[in-house]
């Protein structure tokens, strides 16, 4: 069969939901246009560790997609494609693989050009990395190397900046306002402040948008570090005038008690992309919470559920939000493609579809609005007209 092209396809990253929709919809639309697709195992590393040579064994770097592949895989979570947090511009060498090792020889090596042939011997006419700004960094360098680049955003943070929304933060809107609630029935139960951690290394949306939805009182960003007396004096407010006698926070990962030098961390090992894995912080302020409480509750400690959502928020099917969007961003980025357009940014931007230069992957963060949407006074959201205002509230801008 002649094709007009092949499109490459890969997830880079942590895994959300919404991942196999998108490689999906860009098959479909790729194979009726008349394209052969091929999905790009493990992101960025199988590019690295492919061997261009037609007698090697490839197959855990690289696999022809099909109907019969990506439908079925569609319905599902996570990333079938399988994904990494490899970054071959700073590639250490104990993961330089063994057919580059006498080319490759510094503790922290560049590969692109390796990567580069890997994209000429696979034949790709364009490449389409789905990740967030770290995954997308790399796709932009390759942009700027002459690959035909059309990058889809994805996190659970949602904090990509160029478009208000990315790929699987719908699901973890939808997963955290479950959580909260069914975590609601023990802490009712015990009469406790409930503590839970969710994601957000830099940004506040998924703490603000489930708070602004009801899923708890208060909500602690990363965006303004907090005052954790403040914190107790107003759960216990907030416990004291409900008749079950407990309250809820939600607590970004990437958020830090006033006086603290930086995020909390589970450990110091950092991944390729500079970060170590954030986690703890909702501990330390559960313990901080009951160890306050008899100041501002008449002498009586008030004991504490903790619980932080990481990977429950990130596994399983996506939720409605999250097979729509992906669809639609697929299917943009094949209207581009067959515009012969690149270096582009697949976004939504005030609740409308369309795409964004790739360069944006390069600005700063993006964070929440705090003058406009947080009340830092009382750790919540700030109830504004809602009035021509997009979906998910907040934009890009």
């Amino acid at each position: 069969m002649a094709y007009k092209g092949t499109i490459g396809i890969l997830t880079g990253g942590g895994d959300v939901p919404g991942l196999n929709p998108a490689i999906r919809a860009v098959t479909i639309r790729a194979m009726r246009e008349g394209y052969r697709v091929v999905g790009v195992r493990r992101g960025w590393a199988g590019l690295v560790d492919l061997i261009p040579d037609r007698e090697a064994d490839n197959s855990n770097n690289f696999l022809e997609l099909s109907e019969d592949i990506v439908n079925p895989a569609a319905r599902t979570g996570g990333t079938f494609l399988h994904s990494s947090r490899t970054r071959p511009s700073h590639l250490p060498a104990t993961n330089v693989p063994l057919h580059l090792r006498s080319s490759y020889t510094a503790e922290l090596n560049d590969v692109t050009a390796a990567v580069l042939d890997n994209i000429e011997f696979l034949g790709l006419d364009f490449l389409i990395p789905i990740g967030g700004d770290d995954t997308l960094s790399y796709g932009y360098r390759l942009h700027k190397e002459g690959v035909k680049v059309v990058a889809i955003p994805k996190t659970m943070d949602n904090d990509v900046p160029g478009t208000d929304y990315c790929i699987g933060f719908g699901t973890c809107v939808t997963r955290t306002i479950e959580l909260s609630h069914t975590l609601r029935t023990s802490a009712g139960s015990h009469e406790r402040f409930l503590v839970i951690e969710v994601f957000g290394r830099y940004a506040g949306y998924s703490a603000l948008l489930p708070t602004m939805a009801g899923a708890a009182d208060r909500c602690v960003i990363p965006e303004v570090d907090f005052d954790i007396d403040q914190l107790a004096e107003l759960l216990i407010y907030d416990r004291n005038r409900r008749s079950s006698r407990y309250s809820v926070v939600l607590i970004s990962e990437g958020a830090k008690i006033r006086g603290d030098a930086s995020m909390s961390y589970m450990g110091t090992e950092k991944d390729q992309y500079g970060h170590a894995k954030l986690g703890g912080i909702g501990a330390r302020v559960g313990a901080a919470l009951k160890h306050l409480s008899p100041k501002y509750n008449k002498g009586k400690r008030i004991n504490v559920v903790n619980q932080r959502l990481g990977y429950l928020v990130r596994c399983g099917a996506p939720d409605a939000l999250d097979c729509i969007v992906p669809m639609a961003f697929g299917n943009l980025a094949l209207d581009l493609i067959l515009e012969g357009v690149s270096g582009q940014l697949i976004n939504i931007h005030d609740g409308i579809y369309g795409s964004t230069d790739l360069e944006c992957i390069n600005a700063p963060h993006k964070v929440l609005d705090v003058d406009r949407f947080y009340n830092k006074d009382r750790l919540r959201p700030s109830y504004l007209s809602f009035d021509n205002v997009p979906l998910f509230v907040m934009t890009a801008d």
